[in-house]
């Protein structure tokens, strides 16, 4: 059995995103999840020039005109993903953030259905079927680490919901982008794609940063160590993300980059002796057999 290109970039930008959040969690304890986000595409965008010059070098140097629906979807997307972000991070600091983090969870579904409707994302059955057995895997194991998510509907929810849609109209937004620009090398379309992105948002976040937490960029002088890392860890999961995503359905890279979420939990059960419950191995398996169900197809 061959196994799919946009199989193995998936596989390395969960990975990747797995390693680059445990460090972003680190430098959150001394600046704020602003700063820290700005870190991830300022530390991370020389480092993205750096792999798409490797990517032009082998092709000797010939760019492709870059359009209007490239520049606005990049645009969109570079904005949308920060906006994501923000909601998260607002989301964890209420009391009733299971609930949010269960509806972020919907990011798979709406990326599908908004995909169908408004862009030219095409899923068969067999797909629809993955996606919402991962869908159903990822709510329970989030319900069985909160014992319960209390009421169905509030703030936690409404900001859950909203990062989960930003994301999803992110990931809609760059996979246009990036095809938009109409080459037959996905790495490099998407490289491109990549430093536009980060390009924009490094410049975005780093106005946010001045006017509202300007005390704090002198500090990043001291963590240039961890900095260097999450903004390497993030490029090599960034360019995973967009080059599955011009590969393939970005509803279908999302399903499959769940993942993610079943390597840490198995983890904390094997390295860290955490029993899981009987609701979290169901949500375990769901996963699992989502993803071998969208392998499939």
């Amino acid at each position: 059995m061959i196994i799919e290109a946009w199989v193995l970039w998936t596989l390395l930008a969960a990975g990747m995103q797995s390693v680059r959040t445990a460090g972003q969690k680190q430098l959150a304890e001394v600046i704020s999840p602003l700063t820290a986000t700005l870190v991830r595409y300022l530390f991370g965008l020389p480092f993205a020039l750096l792999y798409l010059a490797f990517l032009a070098e082998q092709r000797n140097w010939q760019f492709p005109e870059l359009n209007a629906v490239f520049l606005w979807s990049g645009l969109l997307a570079g904005i949308l993903q920060i906006v994501a972000t923000i909601l998260l991070v607002r989301l964890f600091s209420m009391r009733n953030f299971a609930v949010g983090t269960t509806f972020v969870r919907s990011e798979i579904l709406l990326t599908a259905l908004i995909g169908i409707t408004f862009f030219t994302e095409q899923i068969s059955l067999l797909g629809w079927i993955a996606m919402f057995t991962s869908v159903g895997g990822l709510i329970l194991i989030s319900i069985a680490k909160q014992d319960g998510v209390g009421s169905l509907w509030n703030l936690s929810a409404a900001f859950g919901l909203g990062a989960g849609l930003a994301f999803a109209l992110t990931s809609l937004f760059l996979r246009q982008a990036s095809l938009s620009l109409g080459i037959d090398d996905a790495a490099f379309s998407a490289g491109i794609t990549l430093v536009y992105m980060v390009t924009l948002q490094t410049v975005i976040c780093l106005v946010m940063v001045s006017v509202w937490k300007p005390q704090e960029l002198p500090q990043l002088k001291g963590l240039l160590k961890p900095a260097i890392f999450v903004g390497v860890t993030s490029v090599l999961g960034s360019a995973g993300w967009f080059t599955a995503m011009t590969l393939q359905s970005a509803s279908y890279v999302k399903t499959l980059g769940q993942v993610e979420f079943l390597i840490t939990l198995t983890l904390s059960i094997f390295y860290f002796k955490e029993k899981p419950t009987p609701m979290e191995l169901l949500g375990m398996g769901l996963i699992v057999l989502g993803a071998v169900l969208l392998l499939l197809t």
